[in-house]
């Protein structure tokens, strides 16, 4: 028995308010790239060196620094003490600075994906579908047969 179509919007707005509660902010990094080898750090997390913050007392209490891509600069990378910037200079340091999508935005890439494979898969299936379809309503529907006027003799 197909689900009545109220219960299909209900689905839907639920899928709109579960997307929008996925929505969170997406992570920040910065690239650090010394001479030709690079590395990640993800600024949205708690520092990962202590000398990092070192000029201000305040940063190294025990709550984390919200950094953001101004705070992705050269001396940021030297701050860090990174293997592959040993003896590095500002001038042999390269940063660029980027986002991840969020959640929501990867939800609404793949339910659309979703929705056009399911689109095109309905188009290719169509013809057979409604062949089946107008087949099954012809082998239910009662045709009545004529008793009696009949030529076959009675």
């Amino acid at each position: 028995m197909a689900r009545p179509r109220w219960q299909w919007q209900y689905l839907l707005l639920f899928l709109t308010y579960s997307s929008l509660s996925l929505a969170a902010s997406p992570t920040t990094f910065c690239k650090c790239t010394c001479y030709s080898n690079s590395t990640i750090i993800p600024l949205d997390g708690p520092p990962s060196s202590p000398s990092m913050g070192s000029n201000n007392s305040a940063e190294n209490s025990s709550t984390p620094a919200h950094r953001t891509c101004n705070d992705c600069n050269k001396q940021f990378c030297l701050d860090l003490d990174l293997p592959i910037c040993n003896e590095a200079t500002e001038d042999d340091v390269f940063t660029t600075c980027f986002q991840r999508d969020s959640a929501k935005d990867q939800a609404v890439v793949f339910i659309f994906i979703f929705a056009t494979v399911g689109l095109l898969a309905w188009a290719a299936m169509k013809p057979w579908v409604l062949k089946w379809r107008d087949s099954a309503r012809l082998r239910r529907s009662y045709t009545p047969v004529a008793s009696g006027a009949g030529g076959d003799g009675q």
